[in-house]
Order: C-alpha cells, then sequence, then structure tokens
C-alpha cells in the first residue's frame, strides 16, 4: 500500500481525529492538584483503551504519583519510542477563559481554524498527532510500519517526581533506535523544526536576613543595614554593560554554534522586530553582539524571577525589612556544570554580604543541556519527511525552554532523542484560551506518517 493512501486515509478521517483528541480534552488531567488524580488516572486509562483498540500492547503502569503508559506495537529491524505526557496545567484564572476550558470547541482565527481548550496543544493535541498517524496504518496498511514503543507520563507540568525512579527501573525496557518527542514547536508557521539543543536550568531561592525585625526608617534609616539594598546590588551585578552574565566561570563550558547551524538560523524566515514587538518590547537586552534567536537558543542566561521584601500592600509603610527575597534562575547550554553555576553564584552573593547579614539559599531544581547527536541518520530521514510535507524545508533549531526528559533519555536510557512538535507561539500554552491549529494537528499527523514511513 502506497504512502499517498494513508495520507489520504488521514484527510478523510480528520474529522473523526478531532472528535477522538476532543474527547481526551475534556479529561480534567490537572496534575498539580491532588483533588484531580482520579482524573489524571482517567485520562491514562482512556489512552490505554484507545491504544488497545489500534493493535498496541498497552498497559497503566501505577507509580507513586500519577500513572505511566507503556504500550508496545508493530514489527521489524528499526524500533522508535515516542514519548507524550497526558497531564495539563492548572486553569487559573478561569475569569480569563472565554468558554469553559474543559469543554473544547472549533472556533475560526485570522490564521484558520483552531481547537480551543486546556491541553489542545500542550500535550494532548501533539502526543495525538502520533497516536492519529499509527491508526492511519493500522487502518490502511492492517499494520505499523515498524517496532514502536509509547511511553507516556502524567507529571510532566508538576516536575515529573515519578519519572526518574521509574525510568531507571524500566530502563530496559525503554531502549529503542530512537525517541521520538512531540513537545516542542515551529520555527514559523510553515517551516517544520527538529530542536537538537535545549537549554539547561538551575532554579533558587535566596533571602538576605539583616536585622531581627522590621524597622523603621526614620529611626533606623542611615545606620541600619537594608537587606532590600543588599540583594539588588547583588543582583542587578549580575550582568555587565554588555548583557553578559559577570559570574566567575560562567561561559567556561559554553560552545560556539556549527557553521552549518548559523546558516540555517540566519536563513529563517525570523522578524526580531516583529518577536518583540508582540510582547511590547523593541530593543533586543541581551549579550550585544548575538542575534535572538543565538540568545534564547544556544546562550546561556540569568534572570530574576521574582523579588520582594518589606512592605507592599496598599498605601505606605515606612519600613527597613528584616529580610528580602529573590528567586533567580540560570538557564544553561553546552557542557554547563549545574553544580558549578550554584556554587560561582553563591560565591557572587556572599561577596556582597556585609558583616550584619546573612544568606539562605533553597534549590528548586537543576538540570544539564541537552544536545542532539543530529549525525545519526534518523535525523536527515525525519527533516526530509518534514520538507515533503510542509511549504517549507525542515530545518534543525535550538529551543530557549527545557525539556527534561530528553536529557534523562540521554544519561538513563543512552537513548537520543528527536523533538519534532507542531505548536506554533500563539498557542497560549500554560495561559486562558490555550490552542491548537488544526492545520498543525492535521499537517503533524501526516509528517508523522511520513517520518515513521521514512524510517522503515
Amino acid at each position: 500500500m502506497s504512502l499517498d493512501a494513508i495520507l489520504d486515509h488521514i484527510d478523510n478521517d480528520l474529522e473523526n481525529s478531532i472528535a477522538r483528541l476532543m474527547d481526551l480534552m475534556r479529561i480534567e488531567s490537572i496534575s498539580t492538584d491532588p483533588d484531580y488524580a482520579e482524573d489524571c488516572k482517567a485520562a491514562a486509562e482512556w489512552l490505554v483503551n484507545d491504544l488497545n483498540s489500534i493493535g498496541f500492547d498497552a498497559e497503566l503502569r501505577v507509580t507513586s504519583g500519577h500513572p505511566m503508559i507503556m504500550a508496545t506495537g508493530g514489527a521489524g529491524t528499526t524500533h522508535t519510542l515516542f514519548y507524550g505526557h497526558y497531564d495539563v496545567q492548572p486553569v487559573d484564572p478561569l475569569s480569563l477563559w472565554d468558554n469553559p476550558p474543559f469543554e473544547p470547541s472549533l472556533e475560526e482565527t485570522k490564521n484558520g481554524p483552531v481547537i480551543r481548550g486546556r491541553g489542545a496543544s500542550d500535550d494532548k493535541g501533539q502526543l495525538m498527532t502520533f497516536i492519529e498517524a499509527c491508526r492511519a496504518f493500522k487502518a490502511v496498511k492492517g499494520a505499523l510500519p515498524l517496532k514502536i514503543s509509547i511511553f507516556f507520563e502524567g507529571e510532566e507540568e508538576s516536575g515529573s517526581p515519578s519519572l526518574i525512579p521509574y525510568m531507571t527501573e524500566y530502563a530496559e525496557e525503554l531502549k529503542a533506535d530512537i525517541a521520538l518527542i512531540c513537545d516542542t514547536g515551529m520555527v514559523e508557521r510553515n517551516t517544520p523544526s527538529i530542536v537538537t539543543m535545549l537549554r539547561g536550568m538551575v532554579s533558587q531561592e535566596i533571602t538576605i536576613k539583616g536585622p531581627n525585625k522590621d524597622l523603621h526608617s526614620g529611626m533606623y534609616g542611615g545606620p541600619s543595614i537594608n537587606p532590600i539594598r543588599v540583594l539588588t546590588k547583588a543582583l542587578a551585578s549580575l550582568h555587565d554593560d554588555n548583557g553578559a552574565v559577570t559570574l566567575d566561570g560562567f561561559y567556561d563550558a559554553v560552545p560556539e554554534l556549527p557553521e552549518q547551524i548559523i546558516n540555517q538560523w540566519n536563513n529563517l524566515d525570523f522578524d526580531e522586530n516583529q518577536f518583540l514587538s508582540e510582547v511590547g518590547l523593541s530593543i533586543p537586552a541581551g549579550e550585544k553582539g548575538r542575534s535572538i534567536l543565538e540568545q534564547i537558543w544556544s546562550r546561556p542566561t540569568a534572570e530574576v524571577n521574582g523579588i520582594w521584601g518589606g512592605y507592599t500592600g496598599e498605601g505606605f509603610k515606612t519600613v527597613i525589612p528584616c529580610e528580602a527575597h529573590a528567586k533567580v534562575s540560570f538557564r544553561l547550554v553546552g557542557q554547563q556544570d549545574p553544580d558549578k553555576i550554584q556554587a560561582s553564584f553563591k560565591k557572587h552573593l556572599e561577596s556582597f554580604l556585609p558583616t550584619d547579614c546573612s544568606l539562605e539559599y533553597k534549590l528548586h531544581g537543576s538540570s544539564m543541556a541537552a544536545n542532539m547527536a543530529i549525525d545519526n541518520p534518523a535525523f536527515e530521514i525525519a527533516r526530509n519527511a518534514l520538507s515533503n510535507e510542509w511549504d517549507n524545508s525542515g530545518v534543525y533549531v535550538g529551543c530557549g525552554g527545557s525539556i527534561p526528559i530528553a536529557g534523562h533519555f540521554q544519561k538513563i536510557v543512552g537513548l537520543e532523542s528527536m523533538l519534532i512538535g507542531f505548536a506554533q507561539d500563539d498557542d497560549s500554552i500554560h495561559s486562558p484560551n490555550e490552542k491548537y491549529d488544526i492545520r498543525s494537528f492535521h499537517k503533524g499527523i501526516r509528517s508523522w506518517v511520513r517520518i515513521l514511513y521514512a524510517l522503515a
């Protein structure tokens, strides 16, 4: 049976594919809230039943948190492992949604029809592109084109506390030739993208303590040390006048981009001015001499994500606070070591501490960057398959965010990952009125069919 016959089936069955996605989206699988634990289980059971209905051997795996899903199907010398997550973000604030978040609906927009609702893009719509591709193979050919394992989790939006223990225990079962992950987006609407670089992250909370209680600024202002003054001075010195991070050794393990990648990025249809203007900005604030794409995909950063202390309520209170707090994160690239970054940051803070102040430091998480080996032939096979489906040729891109599962596959299973997703920048993931373009869903299904067909 020809590839065209499978693609035709997808086109003719699109309405049913959308209906199945909407059924999954109606399940309120919010992983962060214990009140939705049964809903998370229900979403997992829905997926297990759906996978079994198209010939997979699928089962729900109990963990200390929400269930994992493992499924196997097909046969052949090539073996792929597909990963996605069925849990979703909370919907707060509910008042900002135009429609109930778990009552998905179709809507016309300036860029075409979309499906609107929580999980439409992140990650139910994305994972269903792969399932629907498998369904199309089974419907037309009666079999999958190669051996496929599927691995779904239900805790991605809540820090994946069960993931590493599970992957460590079942590392052998998770082995394959390559992992496929559909939890990323496209660089622009007509250009399919394979993410080959993911930034790591160090996130921490710091507290600087000074006097043993809040003080009246008229009575103590001047002789009393102000923790906010100490904190802001330390944080302000994290960057120099050129936007570079000033921590000792920060750039020691940061590589320069290969020329092949630079050329691809320079040829992308990416408008720096539009990118900033869409969020009300006009001038890049990162490292001078680096393009915006370099800054968000291949360069490390330091950002203050929150800062507080003293009186912040209505009106005014003349107080010198006894404590000042901040949340600070670093995005890492290359071989930057999270432990070394943490140590350098603590040393930096301590250098600003006067005698009467102390520092408390709380780590919220850390991970190294993940860099994919694109010399694996599967990458070029997939890129060519994507190029045959979309208006523009497929490209290798970076991602400013962190997707820890790719690094876990490398370290725990010894498995390289191809991150191929069809989300758009305006999908409003993690925000009210989340959506997924019908075009992304439709062509995403067709893309996976082309990739699997080419890999077989």
